[in-house]
């Protein structure tokens, strides 16, 4: 049997600046049943400098005309909420946990005791990052967005070398929303075919549910999708977010499609097999006696199971019955023993 797939509920930057708002957000993915609720730990000058140069300003998509400063100075996690929100989570009985951008954001989230990492898409190059994560020894997990697979295997390598016996690949398309056709589930399967003894999951930025129950039902142990109350609410991630009801239905779907999978098993149910009885047989459709011939007009394959197998339909035809049969009366295997059958 698979194990639950572990629900994340991405909070990023959809608290809009309020840490009520967060608090309620942490709260209602408890109450869809998500595994853990993950923030992000960075400033915008721990993540940037605030400049307007080439590559600083962004154009198109969801964020068009802003800066990265400004950017990440709406959406980041103000670091003074941590401890708070830590707590909160802890008191409902749900994890929490974050992706730091920089070594003193980790050492920020170790006083914290920050159960485990996460390494984002953006940052699967930032070697130093995750050799610094990895040697904290807690369970990693990163995203793939973007990268080639020798940048995987590179960041793999660090990680696991630094100390990281918990690592667990996320097939990941960064676009914000990401169409489904190119979501590419086969590069999730490939991941753990070349990275047998690590786990696999999908951070999903398509509109919907499909796309991660697709990759629960392929093996995926890990989903994560962004969380807000409200897409009406606004917010630097909103557009791309799910809602307490969808997460609910995510949360209860993959489940059901991991239950699903289950274990190669060829034995039946008692419920199964009592159905049977509704397979086809070889009956009598007109009196035979005995040492008179089975012909297609007295013997047939009908409905219910309690005769002959269909399949010695052909040792029959044209062979004297070792029995006397009235209409409606199965075959019996006796006609096929005494052949050798």
């Amino acid at each position: 049997m698979n194990s639950k797939p572990y629900i994340i509920a991405e909070l990023s930057g959809n608290h809009n600046g309020d840490i009520n708002r967060a608090f309620q957000i942490i709260e209602e993915a408890h109450k869809a049943g998500a595994s853990a609720v993950k923030i992000q730990t960075y400033t915008a000058d721990t993540i940037t400098i605030n400049h307007d140069g080439p590559g600083f300003n962004i154009k198109g998509g969801l964020w068009d005309g802003y800066n990265l400063y400004q950017l990440y100075q709406q959406a980041h996690t103000p670091w003074e909420w941590h401890k708070e929100l830590f707590d909160f989570a802890d008191k409902i009985g749900i994890t929490l946990f974050s992706t730091p951008f920089d070594e003193s954001a980790v050492d920020f989230l170790e006083e914290l005791g920050a159960p485990l990492y996460k390494v984002a898409s953006f940052e699967l190059t930032h070697l130093p990052l995750i050799r610094y994560i990895a040697e904290k020894k807690k369970p990693m997990i990163m995203s793939t967005g973007m990268a080639s697979f020798a940048e995987i295997q590179e960041a793999v390598a660090i990680a696991t070398e630094s100390g990281c016996d918990d690592l667990t690949l996320l097939h990941c398309v960064s676009e914000y929303p990401a169409p489904i056709e190119n979501s590419n589930l086969a590069t999730m399967l490939d991941l753990k075919e070349k990275f047998p003894n690590i786990k696999v999951g999908l951070s999903d930025h398509t509109l919907s549910n499909t796309v991660a129950i697709a990759a629960v039902a392929l093996g995926a142990q890990v989903i994560e999708k962004h969380f807000t109350l409200s897409r009406r609410d606004g917010g630097v991630d909103s557009a791309f977010s799910l809602e307490p009801h969808e997460l609910k239905y995510l949360c209860e779907e993959a489940l059901n499609a991991s239950l699903a999978i289950g274990t190669v098993n060829y034995s039946r149910s008692a419920a199964e097999l009592g159905n049977k009885v509704f397979r086809r047989s070889i009956y009598a459709t007109d009196t035979i006696r005995a040492g008179e011939s089975f012909t297609e007009k007295n013997i047939r394959v009908i409905r219910p199971g309690l005769g002959l197998e269909p399949k010695f339909m052909p040792d029959l035809l044209n062979h004297k019955a070792m029995e006397d049969y009235k209409f409606g009366d199965p075959i019996s295997i006796n006609e096929i023993k005494s052949r050798g059958k």
